[in-house]
């Protein structure tokens, strides 16, 4: 690589990703100008009154089309801000790595390049299971992947040689929803959680082989997340759609002890997600059936008081909406100071977790669809640089976290729906699976970045299902109008 390169994983991939929808739009508009110039005059050539209302039909639809795509972007522009100048070139980094300047500064920049992320591509399947595939989790030094399936087995992955090191049956009786390795175990305790409710923990051997499975807790409802504390072998959290929350130490005979009853009011709140604040483990953060993100206090919970309850955040324009909005996934960032959080039929917010009880969002996510299955989120990059999700449609999008741009958006699962993202912890790339029965392995590869090629028909096929599910049809002409909640000032039509 030499200097001529030197901004090849960067700028220009930028410009690229960035302009390609205003490219479309000038050639879709040079298009129109031309076939308007080509028009005969009505001075010129007398013409049949059928093809005056041909050209009256095709005009109006020209606009109207128009109009659909200035409305399209004026959506998806409203919560966005600018990408900031790139913070890593290739060529410079590389060659200070070599004379031994900021070497251990390196693998966590090139993590965190946006020029990398707009080149991940598909390098490799893992096939071994039967059934959708739920969850994914790389061990703490990233050389062994877990999955988890609806043929309730576990595999355990040599991702990089793309083998199958161990299979065993998890003891779940349905939907396997999470099996994660317990830190500083040295990858010899996996602990799981299924639809049956049940939390399970498996005990593997030095020689590829799974000694046993015992059952740790047991919920009334499915269990579909467990939450790690990052430097405990022994401890960890799981919630359940009977809105409880399960401390869980395998030191003790009673493993499982209730922490919290989640509730709003009298009402309990059935749980679909967990995770605990990687900067203060006494912290934990749910979400589940309603609109709020809750934060506790492993330390002081009071259910007489607030419920128990820190702190709760919900986007504002969702605090009274009669819609029956729920979040299916949350995540801490690296360091603990934000909350992610995707609701379904909604988009993806971002909270800042030091801010007081009631606090709106700071960042909106845009353009995936949240509605077929329990989706998850994450973020990307060693300090959290990126946000990634899968949609419906079964593609991936990376969105730049401070610029909440799309910068990266790929072709998942055939099956229609991406659930699980599980970003590498030291190498940049990530793991991902769904309704498709085998796991996906992406790396940033490709010679040239992404051009988001695809990305705005995605959108108007979204925007479209969304309109037919609402059966929102307004006016006599066969129009389906959208109001986006939280966007009253911005009004999508879609031709039927």
């Amino acid at each position: 690589m030499d200097g001529s390169g030197l901004y090849s994983l960067t700028e220009e991939g930028e410009r690229e990703s960035e302009g390609g929808w205003q490219r479309e739009r000038a050639k879709d508009e040079s298009k129109r100008s031309a076939r308007k110039r080509n028009r005969p005059s009505g001075g010129a050539t007398r013409l049949s009154s059928s093809s005056d209302d041909d050209d009256e039909e095709e005009e109006e639809e020209e606009e109207a089309e128009e109009e659909d795509e200035q409305a399209m972007e004026a959506w998806l522009g409203a919560d966005l801000q600018d990408l900031s100048r790139p913070s890593w070139c290739a060529v410079p980094s590389l060659r200070a790595r070599e004379i031994g300047c900021d070497s251990l500064r390196f693998v966590r920049r090139v993590c965190g390049a946006r020029g990398l992320v707009q080149r991940l591509e598909l390098q490799g399947r893992l096939e071994r299971h039967t059934g959708c595939v739920n969850t994914l989790h790389f061990n703490p030094s990233g050389t062994r992947l877990a999955s988890g399936s609806d043929d309730l087995r576990v595999v355990i992955w040599d991702w990089a040689s793309r083998k199958a090191e161990l299979e065993f049956d998890s003891g779940h009786k349905s939907n396997v929803f999470q099996a994660k390795f317990l830190p500083h175990s040295g990858d010899s305790t996996l602990a799981m959680c299924a639809r049956d409710g049940q939390i399970r923990v498996a005990e593997l051997s030095a020689t590829q082989r799974c000694k046993n499975t015992k059952r740790v807790a047991q919920h009334k409802g499915a269990a579909h997340k467990l939450a790690l504390e990052p430097d405990s072998p022994c401890s960890f959290l799981s919630a359940g759609e009977d809105a409880v929350v399960f401390g869980i130490d395998l030191r003790l005979d009673r493993p499982a002890n209730k922490l919290v009853v989640v509730k709003e009011g009298e009402k309990k709140v059935g749980l679909y997600t967990i995770f605990v604040n990687p900067a203060n483990t006494h912290h934990f953060a749910v979400g589940g059936r309603d609109q709020y993100v809750r934060i506790y206090d492993q330390r002081k919970i009071n259910e007489h008081d607030n419920n128990g309850v820190l702190k709760k955040f919900c986007p504002s324009h969702l605090v009274s909406s009669e819609s029956k909005t729920n979040i299916t996934c949350l995540v801490y960032s690296h360091d603990g100071t934000e909350l992610l959080a995707s609701y379904n039929d909604e988009d993806i917010y971002l909270f800042d977790s030091s801010h007081s009880d009631g606090a709106d969002y700071r960042r909106r996510y845009k353009g995936h669809r949240n509605n077929a299955t329990v989706k998850g989120v994450n973020f990307y990059g060693p300090c959290s640089e990126f946000v990634v999700s899968g949609s419906d449609c079964g593609h991936i999008y990376l969105w730049d976290k401070n610029s909440a741009r799309v910068v990266q958006f790929m072709e998942g699962d055939r099956g229609g729906v991406v659930n699980c993202l599980e970003p590498h912890p030291h190498l940049p790339g990530l793991a991902t699976s769904g309704l498709d029965h085998d796991v996906k392995l992406w790396a940033p590869t490709a010679e040239n970045p992404t051009t988001l090629k695809g990305l705005k028909e995605v959108y108007f096929i979204y925007i479209y299902i969304y309109c037919a599910m609402k059966d929102v049809i307004l006016h006599s002409n066969p129009v389906c109008k959208l109001l986006f909640k939280g966007s009253a000032s911005v009004t999508l039509k879609i031709n039927k």
